[in-house]
């Protein structure tokens, strides 16, 4: 399956290990990861010369093309929240995953939209599991 892997980039990169292990988890089961550069610590330096516009058509023209979306939203993002929408507008199945204890926008975890799965994780396997669960009924 086309995932499109979504998290924080300007909002604060402290769950980076935590994007890798997902990103590197979703491509060990055969999908492939539309944006699996955004687990790399290099994200903010390669995005840095590119203007807005082109980012912006660039990550929709990525969620139209995406089978799914899984998104990690431990750390605010407006980004982050903005391509959940779309991808739900659009039909797209989206998981959206964070700590037990992070404060995430009640618009996400209030949000009782058909296709919108949400999930908390104590441990980033906890995460894992929480991505297999999502996608083992889409893949069929």
């Amino acid at each position: 399956m086309k995932i499109y892997f979504s998290c924080s980039i300007t909002g604060g990169r402290d769950d980076e290990p935590v994007y890798r292990r997902l990103v590197d988890h979703l491509h060990a089961a055969g999908h492939e990861v539309l944006t699996a550069h955004l687990a790399s610590p290099e994200v903010l330096l390669d995005e840095l010369h590119l203007a807005p516009e082109v980012v912006y058509e660039r990550d929709c023209a990525w969620v139209r093309a995406c089978d799914a979306m899984v998104a990690e939203v431990s750390t605010p993002s407006h980004g982050v929240g903005y391509e959940i929408a779309y991808a739900l507008e659009l039909g797209k199945p989206v998981l959206c995953c964070h700590r037990e204890a992070a404060r995430v926008s009640k618009m996400i975890t209030g949000n009782s939209r058909p296709g919108l799965k949400n999930a908390t994780y104590q441990e980033p396997a906890e995460a894992l599991a929480q991505v297999d669960a999502f996608l083992a009924p889409l893949e069929g």
